[in-house]
């Protein structure tokens, strides 16, 4: 579940001038970390998201437009075993066929969704990408093959479960800032699922690809297509209807304004390889040279040599150079290509490629590697490099691969090339000055020509941020200490490099912001210089999230790169809106930038308007909104939310987002059943964890398994109350989770109860992936908190991840304590508040096997805990298709009706409860979250002073509150011990 937080809304940065506003429809889930496709020099949309962890360059924002893809769970009920009862005609209903949730819920999640944004290079128009609504679930019973950690749809020669778009239409943006009429792109068959849609350098033409369902309901191969802007014609690029492309990896790239460079099919592949009946030998592996290896648990690898075959076999590609006239050249031989990079003059291409042998143990991304280096018209230059299999990369954080990496044009250059090697090993644990060495050298330097050393860091790189020869921003950072620095360098002199921030990445107050990028002639993106009228100096334009105690509040800086000074020229209205700047609009003139003519795209929301867009030109600063669209889901329009701030017991500042339905008053109505939704996170220092995140006047984003849909059942939501896991100085976080983790979820649920808003016998815990991980956790370690918990797609045993998890770096034999105390499953006999378990058959996410909650639901089973298990059909790691989220929403209603609403487990709860007080001491202060009973009695409180606010706080409700607080049976309980606390 490493870096899998699930989120409803995408992550969009700032920081950068790239046109893209909205990520495209995917199966694959995105991290905290930043998109590429906002980063990349091509600034393509493209069905694929590696990670890019940059340390400077951090997330500024969520996104602005609702992004409806599926990130949910379900599953269909397990066949009783052998010894179990035989089932009720209710239980036969109960566990067969797929279910729609209630119409309130059906009606958000079916809404049609909003169009993605893109800007053209010259920021003249705006393309809306039309997207459809979930898909079905036969789109995800296709074939599919398990391949080196990914997956293959072999039938369109693509990864597998590619969402599309149906539809592309283009508006001018005019100099007032509003939009002309939309113009469709046309020409294409009707149903066409349309895929990487890219704009060529001079913003003229568009490529996508195309690919239609056959009869038989599979998919086609991609073709791709290319279109006139101005007229919206649209036609093949290849007049031959047999070009197909590999979308296995790479796709196609505009070599130049009138030229692609596509991964086709090789035209003399043939036949997929058949499996064969019988094996030619045994499976082997061997570790005879005693090397250390250690990998996280990784799904769909390589099994055989049958695999080894087909996984090369789908992934090779024919590189085709092809003009917009219609003249096709070949480009080197058929390879395994994972990467196709133009350099910014156009002269030369970087051609990355995988290729055997290939390993059984760790996914593709760690195969062999070749870089090599070729003109542009189709002739090998050099290789550059050739790493050999990286299996023994070190767990521990900041470890890497050896050799050279990060291999990327300069962007500031016509076509030189700069890359990182480590000095350590690749080994994070190896201390050694300095850990990295940064290079460049020209693309066409002579035969035999040393590299120029550019830096030595002594944390590990985390990129480059390129201007021109008087300015670049180099970034590192070290996680165990959280440090990141940026230093700024003159890379045409030998200036000494400045330390210009050096600072925690979890210190989030301290953050200076992100400069932002302006797009070059080329087709790259550098930082951005500005002048002002009356002044001499230099300046960045830092475009910061302004995190404060009261929440974020965006801003842009004018920064002195002489002096250090700073100005702050545009800052978000606190009051009731959440505004952000998007992107850099007057980037066109050659130059340093004029901040009186500065222009920019910004988005703005609140509470209860979701997200327009707006251009803002200095120096009146005026908005000009550019989009109208509609709110998504009308009916919650009038939600209520709350940023709210708590303390948990050892003095750590906790913060939560509370969501109250619509025309909802605590006074008049009374508390309200509650859903707890969260994810917990690691951090250093008690300060850092503190500080408070986002917005409370961001719009309330609801993806189709939000937790935030079940305020249209009149539910309270507490979304992503902190649940922070800290280790300070040496000490590791995970040495005390339960405790922490129980201790974060008291402070939140008796700040809900304080406020009167949720009924203490009626509060639910949920998550997803981690956040069920937490579930687990908290039903076993803390069941006086809840009365039912949702668990989707999560890891209960940690023995089945030995080698390190989430952001535990240790191995199972390092912290054998630390794994079992932290495994739900080893406690799965504390278990007694009825759980339900989620999780796609098919998942693909590291650690999280399907087979984790089958074993945790027998376990369950096996000690008669209330349980429940549902496996999903096809579904992966996030679910996609609609049958399936309409069933997980109907499994979490009717759980939440039965056990939080009606708390039907009220007496199981109470018999649970009883047995509690038969535990010793030790278990007691578990539950209490670590302090003991007989510290909350020496305060004369049991901190139960706040539950006089519930109309519903009657004698004998009290009597069993404060059972269940101090682990003592109600019936041994002095009526005056209780009376006293009312």
């Amino acid at each position: 579940m490493r870096l899998h937080k699930v989120y409803h809304r995408f992550s969009l940065f700032s920081l950068t001038s790239s046109p893209f506003l909205l990520p495209p429809p995917s199966s694959t889930f995105f991290s905290h970390y930043s998109p590429p496709f906002l980063l990349s020099k091509r600034c393509r949309f493209s069905s694929r998201n590696p990670t890019q962890n940059h340390p400077f360059l951090q997330p500024m924002s969520t996104s602005r437009l609702h992004n409806l893809l599926p990130v949910g769970s379900i599953a269909t009920e397990d066949a009783a075993a052998p010894n179990a009862s035989v089932p009720t005609s209710e239980d036969d209903e109960l566990n067969s066929g797929y279910r729609l949730p209630p119409q309130e819920i059906k009606d958000i999640v079916d809404a049609p969704p909003l169009p993605a944004l893109s800007f053209s290079p010259k920021r003249d128009k705006i393309l809306f990408l039309k997207r459809r609504s979930l898909p079905p679930l036969s789109e995800l019973a296709k074939p599919e093959d398990k391949l080196a950690g990914i997956r293959i749809d072999g039938n369109s020669n693509t990864r597998s479960r590619m969402s599309f778009y149906t539809g592309i239409g283009i508006h001018d943006l005019k100099d007032d800032g509003t939009l002309g009429p939309e113009k469709s792109i046309h020409g294409f068959p009707e149903g066409s699922k349309i895929n990487f849609v890219t704009w060529s350098k001079d913003g003229k033409h568009l490529a996508f690809s195309i690919r239609q369902d056959q009869e038989d309901g599979v998919g086609s191969k991609l073709r791709v297509w290319v279109a006139d802007v101005e007229t919206g014609n649209a036609r093949p690029l290849f007049q031959s209807p047999d070009v197909f492309v590999n979308a296995v990896f790479d796709n196609y790239v505009w070599v130049n304004d009138s030229t692609l460079l596509v991964c086709t099919i090789p035209a003399s592949r043939g036949s997929p390889p058949k499996k064969p009946l019988v094996p030619s030998g045994p499976k082997i592996q061997s570790n005879e040279q005693k090397t250390v290896v250690q990998t996280r648990t990784y799904q769909d690898l390589l099994k055989d040599e049958y695999d080894e075959d087909l996984f090369e076999y789908y992934a090779t590609s024919q590189l085709v150079l092809v003009s917009l006239d219609g003249n096709v050249k070949l480009f080197g031989e058929p390879s395994i290509y994972t990467s196709l990079d133009p350099s910014p003059d156009h002269r030369y291409i970087l051609l990355s490629s995988y290729h055997r042998p290939f390993s059984f143990n760790v996914p593709c991304g760690r195969f062999p590697k070749k870089i090599d280096l070729w003109s542009a018209d189709g002739k090998f230059v050099r290789t550059l490099c050739d790493l050999p299999v990286a299996e023994d990369i070190p767990i521990a954080f900041n470890s890497v691969r050896k050799g050279m990496r990060s291999l990327n044009w300069r962007a500031d250059k016509p076509s030189d090339l700069y890359w990182v090697e480590t000095q350590d090993g690749g080994d994070a644990k190896v201390e050694v000055s300095p850990r990295d060495i940064v290079y460049t050298q020209a693309a066409d330097a002579p035969e035999g020509e040393q590299p120029t050393v550019f830096f030595k860091l002594d944390l590990r790189y985390g990129g480059i941020s390129w201007c021109d020869d008087s300015l670049a921003l180099i970034y590192e950072s070290w996680y165990k200490t959280r440090r990141v620095r940026t230093w700024l360098v003159a890379p045409g002199s030998d200036t000494t490099p400045r330390l210009l921030f050096d600072r925690s990445s979890e210190d989030v107050y301290s953050d200076p912001g992100s400069p932002m990028l302006r797009r070059t002639p080329a087709g790259t993106y550098i930082i951005a210089k500005f002048r002002k009228e009356d002044k001499d100096a230099t300046y960045l334009l830092l475009n910061g999230s302004g995190a404060t105690p009261e929440g974020n509040i965006p801003f842009l800086d004018l920064f002195n790169i002489d002096t250090g000074d700073k100005e702050r020229i545009w800052q978000s209205n606190k009051e009731k809106y959440y505004e952000s700047v998007v992107a850099l609009m007057s980037d066109q003139t050659e130059g340093d930038l004029k901040v009186n003519e500065l222009k920019v795209l910004t988005s703005k929301e609140s509470k209860t308007e979701n997200t327009q867009y707006y251009l803002q030109q200095w120096p009146d600063k005026n908005p000009t909104q550019i989009t109208s669209f509609p709110h998504p889901y009308p009916q919650l329009a009038s939600l209520q939310k709350e940023m709210i701030r708590y303390q948990r017991r050892d003095g750590v500042q906790l913060t939560a987002t509370l969501y109250l339905p619509p025309g909802y008053d605590p006074s008049r109505d009374g508390p309200l059943p509650c859903l707890v939704w969260s994810y917990p996170g690691e951090f250093k220092n008690k300060e850092a964890a503190g500080q408070v995140r986002g917005s409370p006047n961001e719009f309330a984003g609801i993806g189709p398994t939000s937790p935030l849909l079940w305020l249209a059942r009149k539910y309270a939501i507490l979304s992503g109350p902190t649940i922070p896991i800290i280790g300070e100085g040496k000490e590791e976080a995970n040495d005390t989770y339960v405790e922490q983790l129980v201790g974060s979820a008291e402070a939140a649920v008796e700040e809900v109860i304080r406020r009167g808003v949720a009924h203490p016998d009626k509060i639910a815990i949920g998550g997803h992936s981690y956040g069920a991980f937490m579930t687990a956790n908290l039903l076993a370690h803390a069941p006086h908190l809840f009365c039912c918990g949702i668990a989707r797609s999560g890891a209960y045993n940690r023995t089945l991840t030995p080698f390190g998890f989430q952001n535990e770096d240790r191995t199972l034999w390092e912290a054998t304590d630390t794994y079992i105390k932290m495994s739900p499953f080893m406690a799965a006999n504390k278990i007694k508040k009825p759980i339900l378990l989620i999780h796609g058959e098919e998942d693909n996410n590291s650690g999280t096997l399907t087979m984790q909650s089958d074993r945790f639901f027998n376990a369950l089973k096996g000690h008669g805990a209330l349980s429940r298990l549902v496996i999903l059909p096809f579904e992966s790691h996030g679910y996609q298709s609609r049958e399936s989220i309409m069933h997980v929403l109907w499994e979490t209603d009717r759980w939440l009706q039965k056990f939080c609403v009606s708390n039907s487990s009220e007496d199981i709860t109470l018999k649970n409860d009883e047995s509690l007080g038969t535990q010793g001491s030790e278990n007691k202060a578990v539950a209490s979250g670590g302090g003991a009973v007989a510290e909350l009695e020496d305060n004369g409180l049991i901190s139960l002073h706040y539950y006089t606010r519930s109309s519903l706080c009657n004698d004998s409700y009290l009597k069993k509150l404060v059972a269940r607080r101090t682990g003592a049976p109600p019936q041994h309980l002095r009526k005056h011990d209780w009376l006293m606390l009312r």
